[in-house]
C-alpha cells in the first residue's frame, strides 16, 4: 500500500501540477483573450480614426480646390477690378466733360431766357404801339371820312352854285 499511496501521491502531484498548469493556461488564455479584445477595440478605434482622417483629407482636398478656385476667381476679380477701375476713370472724365457741356448749356439757356424776356417785352410794347396806332388810324380814317364828306358837301355846294 505504500506503493499505492506513493503512486497516488505521485498521481496527485502530477494532477496538481497538471491542474496548476491548466489553470495557468486558462489564465493565459483569459489574458490573451482580454488582450485580443483590447487589441480589436484598438483596431476598431484606429479604423475609425483612419476613416475620420480620410474624411478630413477629402474635406481638406475640397478646401484646397475651393481655395484654388477662389484664388483663380480672386485673380479674375482683380483683373476685372482693374478693368472696372479704368472704365470708372474714363467715365469720370466723360462725366466732367458732360458737366462742362451742361454748365455751358445752362448759361446759354439763361441768356436765351433773358433774350426771350426782352423780346416778349418788346413784343408787348410793339403790340401796345400797334394798338395805339390802330386807334389813331381809326380816328384819322374817321376824320378823313368826315373831312371827305365835308369836302364833297362843299364841292357839291360849289357845283350847285
Amino acid at each position: 500500500m505504500d506503493k499505492f499511496k506513493e503512486k497516488m501521491a505521485l498521481v496527485r502531484g502530477e494532477l496538481d501540477a497538471k491542474l496548476a498548469k491548466a489553470e495557468a493556461a486558462e489564465m493565459e488564455v483569459k489574458r490573451l483573450t482580454d488582450e485580443n479584445t483590447a487589441r480589436e477595440d484598438e483596431i476598431t478605434s484606429l479604423r475609425a480614426k483612419v476613416q475620420y482622417t480620410e474624411d478630413k483629407i477629402v474635406e481638406c482636398e475640397g478646401r484646397i480646390e475651393d481655395a484654388k478656385s477662389g484664388l483663380d476667381a480672386g485673380e479674375s476679380a482683380k483683373v476685372t477690378g482693374e478693368g472696372l477701375s479704368r472704365k470708372i476713370s474714363l467715365l469720370e472724365v466723360e462725366l466732367e466733360q458732360v458737366e462742362r457741356n451742361l454748365t455751358e448749356a445752362n448759361e446759354k439757356l439763361r441768356e436765351m431766357d433773358t433774350k426771350a424776356d426782352l423780346f416778349e417785352r418788346k413784343s408787348q410794347q410793339l403790340e401796345a404801339e400797334n394798338s395805339s396806332s390802330e386807334s389813331k388810324v381809326d380816328e384819322l380814317v374817321i376824320q378823313y371820312n368826315t373831312a371827305k364828306a365835308d369836302l364833297e358837301a362843299t364841292y357839291m355846294g360849289i357845283q350847285d352854285l
